[in-house]
């Protein structure tokens, strides 16, 4: 089977790779399952000869934001810190997805010649080309800016025919549906409908990246069994922004 995208950005929070307690409650650190299961849903839309990119979040080990709260420090220095947890995270996606034989590079904005290539546009573009999978960490490389933000802009630099986003629920609500049991699923939206109803699926900045280069945004649940190959296939439950 063969998909109408050919290359494919994957965003994925550092929470969905969160360890579980037997409560149910997400824990900080990596779960390895979680890991298997998502390099696994990568290897089988990668087998459909899709060109696939992923950007990483950090809030499973640090979240900038939460770190001005509880540790008093500027927001420069916290999401620094926050960017290093989203090293921590790609490295053990590496790792993973080399388990399940899937060639790889880790691309960091924040320059660690050691542990993966310092971000360059081309050599991305041309990793894709040669078959392989690369994951973007490091956020933008700047504070101030979400992983969100981060995988709006480097869909846009690098040319993807879709962003998906993996959440813990199955697309985009008119409220959190954990939370509230009359929120409304909305299964196709607009960019300027999820502005004006400040709908919290990504942030306003990633929102108007897409939108200006027409990037079309799935979201979906990461946990879902396959989610990431029903979404490129167009089956599933998943919202479509666009």
């Amino acid at each position: 089977m063969f998909t109408v995208y050919k290359r494919v950005l994957l965003k994925i929070s550092g929470e969905a790779l969160a360890s579980v307690d037997p409560s149910g409650d997400k824990k900080s650190g990596i779960d390895q399952k979680m890991l298997e299961k998502i390099a696994k849903d990568i290897r089988d839309v990668y087998a459909q000869k899709v060109e696939v990119c992923l950007v990483v979040g950090g809030g499973n080990i640090y979240r900038g934001v939460h770190g001005m709260a509880q540790h008093g420090m500027d927001r420069t220095t916290s999401d620094h810190m926050g960017m290093l947890a989203t090293v921590i995270n790609g490295l053990a996606l590496q790792h993973a997805l080399e388990v399940e034989g899937l060639p790889c590079r880790l691309m960091t904005a924040v320059p660690m010649p050691t542990i993966g290539e310092s971000y360059v546009r081309r050599h991305a573009i041309r990793h894709l080309e040669m078959g392989r999978i690369v994951l973007f960490v490091g956020g933008t490389g700047n504070p101030y800016f979400t992983t969100d933000t981060a995988a709006a802009l480097r869909a846009s630099e690098i040319g993807c025919d879709l962003l998906l986003k993996g959440t813990k629920v199955k697309g985009v609500y008119t409220k959190d549906p954990i939370h509230h049991k009359d929120a409304e699923f909305l299964p196709r939206l607009t960019y300027s409908e999820v502005l004006a109803k400040n709908l919290k699926v990504m942030d306003s900045a990633a929102i108007t990246l897409t939108r200006e280069n027409n990037i079309p945004i799935a979201v979906f649940s990461i946990y879902e069994n396959n989610g990431f190959d029903k979404v490129i296939n167009g089956h599933g439950h998943f919202s479509l922004i666009q």
